[in-house]
C-alpha cells in the first residue's frame, strides 16, 4: 500500500470513528424511550419529534452553510469542531428536565453533526480514485451501523447496571439513569475531536482541489442541480424515501421489541446492537462491493441499481413485520430489513461525488442530507408516532405503524430511483473514467 493510500485509509477510519460516535449520540435516544416518556410525560408523537424534527432541524439547515465553508476551508478543522460541539450537546441532553430542554439539546446535536458528512465526502473524493470510491465510502458509512449497534449495546449495559435505581448523585447533582447515559456516551467525542485536529491535515488547498480560485455561489450550485435535474431529482427524492425507511427502523425498533414482544430495554438493546452491527454493517459493505462490481462489469447506472435492490429488499420484510408471530420471527425480519435498508448509503454518496464538480461537492451533499433529514428522518419518525397515537391502538400498534411507513417509503424509493438510471448512465458515458477528484 502506497503512503498516499495509507493516509487515505487513516482518514477514512478516523472519520468512520467520528460517524460511529455521531450515531451513538443520535441513536441512544431510541433505546431510552420508556424512561424518558415516564419521567417527562411525553407522547409517542412528541418522541417522534425528538427523534426526528429536533435533530434534523439544524442538521439540515446548518449543513448547507457548513458545506459551503468545506469547499473553501480546512475540512479536518470543520470536522473536529463539529465533533466537539455535538458531543457537548449530547452531554447537555443528560441535563434536560423537560420536553423543551431535551428538544433544544437535540437541536444542538444535529447542528454539530451537520459538519461531518459533507466535509468527509468531499475529503474522501480527493483521497481515492473513482474505482475505489465505493469501498472507501462504504467503510465510512459502516460507522452509522456500528454506531447504532454500539448505542444499543452500551445503552443496554448501562441500563442493566443502573436498573432498580431511581437516581444517581454525581458532583452533588441527582441524575436519572437515562440522563447519566447521555453524559457517558457524549464525553468520548471530545477526545476524538482533539485527535482529528492534531493528526489530520487538509490534503489540498481550495484552488488545487477545485482546479480554480473561483468559488461558485450557492445560486450556481442550484443552477447546476437544475441542469442535471434528470439525475438529481430521482437521486435526492429516491434516497430520501430510502432514508425514511432506514431512520424509521432505527428509531422505532426498540419500541417494537419492547411493546410487541415484551423485551425489557436492556435485552432489546443487546439484540438490536448485534443486529445493527452485523446486518446493517454487512449491508453497507455489501452495497459498496455490489456497486463497484456492477460498475467494473459495465453497468453504468450501478449506484441507482444498487439503491433499487436495497429498497425492494427492505419492503418485503417490513411489510411482514406486523404479522410476526413471535420474537424470533420479528427479530429475523428486522435483521433482513436493516441489511437492505443500509444499501443506499454508498451509492447515494458516489453519485454526488462523481457527477458534481469538485467545487460544489460539499454543498450538493449538504442539500442531499437536508432532504434526507427534513423529509426522511423527520416525517418517518413522526408518521410512526402519529399512527401509534391516532390510528392503531394497543401494544402491537407500533408494529403496524412501522410496517406501513417502512414498506411504503421503500416502494416510493424504488420507483423514484428507477427514473434516474438512464440519465445517470448517459452522463457517465460522456465522462472519462478518471479519478473522482
Amino acid at each position: 500500500m502506497q503512503p498516499d493510500e495509507r493516509r487515505g485509509w487513516y482518514v477514512v477510519i478516523l472519520c468512520m470513528t467520528a460517524y460511529i460516535f455521531s450515531f451513538i449520540d443520535r441513536q441512544i435516544l431510541a433505546l431510552l424511550i420508556a424512561p424518558i416518556q415516564a419521567d417527562l410525560g411525553i407522547t409517542d408523537t412528541q418522541f417522534g419529534l425528538l427523534h426526528g424534527l429536533a435533530f434534523s432541524l439544524f442538521y439540515a439547515t446548518m449543513g448547507i452553510p457548513v458545506a459551503s465553508l468545506s469547499d473553501r476551508a480546512s475540512r479536518p478543522l470543520i470536522i473536529a469542531i463539529g465533533v466537539a460541539f455535538w458531543s457537548a450537546a449530547t452531554m447537555a441532553c443528560g441535563l434536560a428536565r423537560s420536553f423543551l430542554s431535551l428538544f433544544l439539546a437535540r437541536i444542538c446535536v444535529g447542528a454539530g453533526e451537520a459538519a461531518l458528512s459533507p466535509a468527509t465526502y468531499s475529503l474522501i473524493s480527493n483521497l481515492f480514485p473513482r474505482e475505489k470510491l465505493g469501498r472507501a465510502v462504504a467503510v465510512y458509512s459502516l460507522g452509522s451501523f456500528l454506531g447504532s449497534g454500539i448505542a444499543f449495546l452500551a445503552g443496554s449495559a448501562v441500563i442493566a447496571m443502573v436498573s432498580g435505581t431511581d437516581s444517581i448523585t454525581f458532583a452533588g447533582v441527582a441524575f436519572r439513569p437515562w440522563q447519566l447515559v447521555f453524559l457517558i456516551v457524549g464525553a468520548p467525542g471530545l477526545l476524538l475531536a482533539a485527535i482529528i485536529f492534531l493528526t489530520v491535515r487538509e490534503p489540498l488547498p481550495p484552488a488545487a482541489r477545485t482546479g480554480t480560485t473561483d468559488h461558485p455561489s450557492f445560486t450556481a450550485v442550484i443552477a447546476f442541480l437544475a441542469r442535471e435535474r434528470a439525475i438529481f431529482v430521482p437521486h435526492i427524492l429516491g434516497y430520501t424515501f430510502a432514508a425514511m425507511a432506514l431512520f424509521s427502523l432505527l428509531g422505532w425498533s426498540p419500541a417494537y421489541l419492547m411493546r410487541v414482544h415484551g423485551l425489557d430495554p436492556a435485552t432489546a438493546g443487546l439484540w438490536l446492537g448485534i443486529v445493527s452491527i452485523v446486518a446493517g454493517g454487512g449491508g453497507v459493505l455489501a452495497s459498496g462491493w455490489i456497486m463497484d462490481r456492477l460498475g467494473s462489469g459495465g453497468v453504468a447506472d450501478s449506484p441507482f441499481r444498487t439503491g433499487i435492490i436495497g429498497a425492494l429488499g427492505t419492503m418485503l420484510p417490513a411489510a411482514a413485520l406486523p404479522f410476526a408471530p413471535n420474537f424470533g420471527t420479528g427479530m429475523a425480519l428486522l435483521a433482513v430489513a436493516l441489511f437492505f435498508a443500509s444499501f443506499p448509503m454508498p451509492p447515494s454518496t458516489a453519485v454526488m461525488q462523481i457527477v458534481a464538480p469538485a467545487a460544489m461537492r460539499s454543498r450538493v451533499a449538504a442539500i442531499f442530507l437536508c432532504s434526507n433529514s427534513l423529509i426522511g428522518l423527520t416525517l418517518g419518525s413522526l408518521f410512526v408516532g402519529l399512527l401509534n397515537d391516532h390510528v392503531f391502538s394497543g401494544p402491537a400498534a407500533v408494529g403496524s405503524s412501522l410496517g406501513i411507513v417502512v414498506a411504503g417509503a421503500s416502494i416510493a424509493a424504488a420507483g423514484l430511483l428507477a427514473r434516474g438510471c438512464r440519465p445517470y448512465a448517459r452522463t457517465l458515458a460522456d465522462r472519462p473514467a478518471h479519478a473522482a477528484a
